[in-house]
C-alpha cells in the first residue's frame, strides 16, 4: 500500500510537545492538520509556540519564510472531536493511560469513516490492548515518534495482534514521505527502542552503585571510547529521571519482573528527591547557574616506553597496534593467545571475568585488562582494571604504553567486562532476544537505535563486528560472577555461534 495522499487530512489529537510536533511534521510534508486538545484554547496556542519555532529557523536561514507560512496555513485548531469526521489518518497524543486511549478510540471509532487509519504515539502500552475493545481493531496501529517529533527521525510503526498488516505499511511509507526514517516492530512491552536500550542506562547504573567509577568518568567513556553521544547519566538528566525511570519500571513489570530490565535504587532514589536532572535543576549532575561538572578522572605515568611484544590476533583491539606505530613504538610479533607485553605488564582484552580471576585461572601476573572501543584506532579514552596486588611498576608500564598510543587512561575498580564491554554486550543480548523473537528485523533494530537513540553503530552489527563467540563468553563470564540470570545470553546468540554465523545473515 502507498503512502497517503498529501491531500489527505491529518488529526493530531493532544497538543502538548509531542503532539504539537506530530502536527508540526505532517504538516511540513504538505498535509492539512486539525489539532484538537480537551483544554479551551490549547491547540491554537500549540500553533502559535510552532510558528515561534519556524521563525527562530527562518531568521537563523534554515526554513524560507514561504515553508513556514505554507506550514502554518495548513495548521488548524479544533474545538470538538466531531470536527475529525472526514481525516483520513488520526494520531493520538494525549495522556499515558490505557482506559482513557481506550475510551478516546471508541469514540473516534464512532464519528469516522471506516476508512480512516487510527494510530496511538504510546511508547510503553500494548495497541492489542489499546484495540482490544473496538469493533474493528485491525483499523488501530501504533505511530510511535521520537521527542522532540520534529528533529528526531526514528519513527516506530507498531503492529498489534490484530492490526492490518496492509495498513501498517501504509504507516511505514507515508513516515518515509515524511522524511522519517520508520521502522516496522511487534506490539511488545518496549516495542524497539525503550526496550533494547535499557541495558545502557541500567549498567553504568550498577557500575556506579558498585563504586567502580565516578558519573564523569562512565559518561567520558561511553562517550570517548564507546562512541555514543551521551554517556547514561548525561542522558538519564536530560530524558527526567522520573521518565526515564517510569519506563523501565513500565518494561520490568511488563515482562513478569525479569531481572535484565530490574530498576535502579539509585535512580529511585533521585525521584523520591525530587532530582529529576535538567529540568529541576539537579539530577546526577547539578545544573544551577555557575555548578561547575567534575572531570573525568584519569591516571598518568611518567615512564618510557619504546617497545612492547604483541603475542597473536587481538581481534577487534588490532588498532591498537597501528596506534602505536605511528608513535614510532617497535612492537615485535609472536605467537600467543591475544596479549600486549610491555615490561613486566601483561595487557589484553577484556572477556568479563575480573582481573583478579583471569590473572589467577590464566596465570598471568600483573594483568591489565582493556575495555571495549568502538574504533581502537581513534577513540579518545580506554578504561582499564587491574587486581589489587598488580605490581605498581607494571601498573605505571601498561598506563604509559597506552599514553603513547594517545589514549587517555581511566582505571576502574576490578569489576567484571569494564564499562563500554559490558554495555554492548548487554544491547547486543537485548537486541538479539528481540530478534529472536520476533519483535523487528535485524536491520529495523539496528536503525531503530541508530536514528532513535543516535547509537554509534546498531547492537546487532557491532556484535558482529566484536565475533559474538567473544559477546556469549563475556555475558557467562558475567552471569557467572554475578550468578544472575539478568546477564543470560540470548538463545540466539548461541545458536548463531554454534552455526558460525552473524547476527545480520
Amino acid at each position: 500500500m502507498t503512502a497517503l495522499n498529501v491531500n489527505a487530512r491529518i488529526a493530531v489529537i493532544g497538543a502538548g510537545a509531542m503532539g504539537a510536533g506530530i502536527a508540526q511534521v505532517a504538516a511540513q510534508a504538505g498535509h492539512p492538520v486539525l489539532l484538537l486538545d480537551n483544554r479551551p484554547g490549547a491547540a491554537a496556542q500549540a500553533i502559535e509556540g510552532i510558528d515561534r519555532q519556524l521563525g527562530k529557523r527562518v531568521e537563523n536561514g534554515k526554513l524560507s519564510a514561504e515553508s513556514r507560512s505554507a506550514t502554518i496555513a495548513r495548521l488548524h485548531a479544533v474545538e470538538a472531536i466531531e470536527a475529525l469526521a472526514d481525516c483520513e489518518l488520526i494520531i493520538e497524543a494525549i495522556v499515558e493511560n490505557l482506559e482513557v486511549k481506550r475510551a478516546l478510540f471508541r469514540q473516534l471509532e464512532g464519528i469516522c469513516a471506516e476508512h480512516c487509519i487510527l494510530a496511538s504515539n504510546t511508547s510503553s502500552l500494548s495497541i492489542t490492548s489499546i484495540a482490544a475493545q473496538l469493533d474493528h481493531p485491525n483499523r488501530l496501529l501504533g505511530l510511535h515518534f521520537f521527542n522532540p517529533a520534529p528533529v528526531m527521525a526514528l519513527v516506530e510503526i507498531v503492529s498489534g495482534l490484530a492490526s492490518d498488516p496492509t495498513l501498517a505499511e501504509c504507516l511505514y511509507e507515508t513516515a518515509k514521505a515524511w522524511g522519517k526514517k520508520p521502522v516496522h516492530t511487534r506490539s511488545t512491552p518496549g516495542f524497539i527502542v525503550n526496550r533494547v536500550a535499557r541495558p545502557f542506562y541500567a549498567e553504568s547504573l550498577r557500575l556506579l552503585q558498585e563504586g567502580a567509577a565516578d558519573c564523569p568518568t562512565l559518561d567520558a567513556l561511553m562517550r570517548e571510547a564507546g562512541g555514543f553521544a551521551m554517556g547514561a547519566f548525561e542522558l538519564t538528566d536530560l530524558i527526567g529521571h522520573d521518565v526515564n525511570y517510569a519506563v523501565t519500571c513500565s518494561v520490568f513489570d511488563a515482562y513478569y519482573k525479569d531481572t535484565r530490565f530490574l530498576p535502579s535504587l539509585i535512580q529511585k532514589e533521585l525521584v523520591d528527591g525530587g532530582r529529576l536532572g535538567r529540568k529541576s535543576g539537579q539530577g546526577f549532575y547539578s545544573y544551577t547557574q555557575g555548578a561547575e561538572r567534575a572531570q573525568a578522572a584519569q591516571i598518568s605515568s611518567e615512564a618510557t616506553i619504546e617497545v612492547c611484544a604483541a603475542e597473536g590476533d587481538l581481534g577487534i583491539a588490532q588498532g591498537l597496534l597501528a596506534r602505536l606505530r605511528e608513535q614510532g613504538v617497535e612492537i615485535i610479533q609472536r605467537d600467543g593467545l591475544g596479549l600486549l607485553r610491555v615490561g613486566d605488564a601483561v595487557l589484553a582484552l577484556s572477556d568479563g571475568r575480573m582481573a583478579c580471576q583471569r590473572a589467577r585461572e590464566d596465570g598471568l601476573r600483573n594483568l591489565i585488562l582493556l575495555d571495549l572501543a568502538l574504533d581502537y584506532s581513534k577513540a579518545q579514552r580506554i578504561a582499564i582494571s587491574c587486581a589489587a596486588g598488580i605490581d605498581p611498576l607494571a601498573l605505571e608500564q601498561g598506563v604509559a604504553l597506552l599514553q603513547r598510543a594517545g589514549f587517555k587512561v581511566s582505571l576502574l575498580s576490578d569489576s567484571p567486562a569494564l564499562a563500554v564491554l559490558r554495555t554492548v554486550a548487554m544491547l547486543a543480548n537485548e537486541a538479539a532476544d528481540a530478534l529472536l523473537q520476533g519483535v523487528a528485523s535485524a536491520a529495523d533494530i539496528d536503525l531503530a537505535m541508530r536514528a532513535g537513540v543516535n547509537y554509534p553503530q546498531g547492537p546487532l552489527a557491532w556484535a558482529d563486528a566484536i565475533g559474538l563467540a567473544h559477546i556469549v563468553t563475556v555475558l557467562d563470564n558475567l552471569q557467572a560472577a554475578y550468578g544472575e540470570e539478568r546477564y543470560r545470553p540470548s538463545l540466539l546468540l548461541r545458536r548463531r555461534v554454534a552455526e558460525g554465523r552473524n547476527l545480520h545473515d
